[in-house]
């Protein structure tokens, strides 16, 4: 059973291979940055690999079994192994579905921030509450995640806030949040028990590495500093280490508020704003490509992508793809893996055919 060819990694073996071999040189350590990048792309090929060989590994001596309780007439064996057809099946389109993952950036960290809508205190609990499915979702790939920056509403919720989430093709998976969420439900701050909507958009960057230039000239900057007001007086500082900049050409804000101290922060709000220019720079690439083929893109950033509705039915909806879950509590608790792959395989599909 050739699982790798069926979905065509045989070339990350060979790569793989390639790479390894070339570790043995005699002149490899000389060159300490070709060195680093050879050997930062042979821990990515193994962690990528090694769960494909777990999995073939598996199979194989699944059917190694197989053939030996189908001789013997082993009714409960032959059970067994029926049973976990369908395990095998899931691992198999979990790994399938980061073959989807193509693009450069793809295995990057990413910074996703949300933004509370037009709406007071509904638009900014929905916010808060959209926070939480990223941080929850994350949690569940096994990423790390840290609150960078958190502007609380006035009642509850979150006005706006950024976290980055740190992970193998992190970025890769949410880049395919980008865009307008939508929530209806009976509002918990409406006395007369109404149904509401709102808007909360999110927006996901990723986290550049040093091979990655971007010019950022430092009279272009304005850089602000004041006092950190996290959650729940968790980041709370009495000194005004807390860091805001300004790249005055593109009007691209950035803060970080996490660390205590403003030099720390000053770099992390740095790095965010170098990655928020690089998006920029690759959406107007992008935009200009389009403008001389005569293509348009369905969705742009701030189209609305998603409907969250708990009133008078319950649902979750992707626009996009038509992907569509009942269960709105789950989703929100961060399972959005169903809504992320079906983009994502629906993105490949569309390039395809250009």
């Amino acid at each position: 059973m050739d699982l790798y060819r069926s979905v065509n990694i045989a070339g990350d073996k060979t790569r793989l291979a390639d790479l390894e071999q070339q570790t043995y040189a005699e002149n490899f350590w000389g060159d300490q940055e070709n060195s680093m990048k050879i050997n930062q792309e042979i821990s990515r090929l193994r962690k990528k690999l090694e769960p494909w060989n777990a999995l073939v590994s598996e199979v194989d001596d699944a059917l190694t079994l197989l053939g030996i309780a189908q001789e013997e007439g082993d009714t409960a064996v032959l059970s067994e192994i029926e049973g976990q057809l369908s395990v095998y099946t899931k691992r198999f389109e979990d790994l399938e579905n980061i073959e989807l993952l193509s693009g450069e950036d793809d295995p990057l960290n990413a910074f996703l921030t949300v933004h509370a809508g037009a709406g007071g205190t509904e638009s900014q609990d929905w916010a808060s509450m959209l926070l939480r499915m990223y941080m929850r979702w994350a949690e569940k790939q096994g990423y790390s995640y840290e609150l960078l920056d958190y502007n609380a509403g006035e009642e509850a919720g979150v006005k706006q806030a950024t976290i980055q989430i740190k992970g193998d093709f992190a970025y890769g998976f949410l880049k395919g949040e980008m865009g307008v969420h939508r929530l209806v439900r009976i509002s918990p701050f409406d006395a007369n028990k109404r149904r509401h909507t709102s808007f909360a958009s999110v927006e996901v960057n990723p986290e550049i590495d040093d091979s990655i230039n971007v010019e950022i000239n430092e009279s272009d900057l304005r850089i602000d500093t004041y006092r950190s007001s996290g959650a729940g007086g968790q980041h709370v500082n009495t000194t005004d280490s807390a860091v805001r900049i300004t790249h005055i050409p593109t009007n691209t804000v950035v803060a970080c508020q996490n660390e205590r101290s403003q030099h720390k922060n000053k770099a992390a709000a740095m790095k965010m704003l170098m990655s928020k220019l690089y998006e920029l720079q690759k959406r107007e690439l992008a935009e200009k490509i389009e403008e001389k083929s005569g293509e348009k893109k369905d969705i742009a950033w701030g189209s609305q992508i998603r409907s969250y509705v708990f009133q008078p039915y319950t649902m979750v909806k992707d626009h996009r793809t038509g992907e569509e879950s009942g269960s709105v509590d789950y989703v929100l608790d961060g399972d959005i893996n169903r809504f992320i792959y079906a983009w994502l395989k629906s993105n490949t599909v569309n390039k395809s055919a250009q």
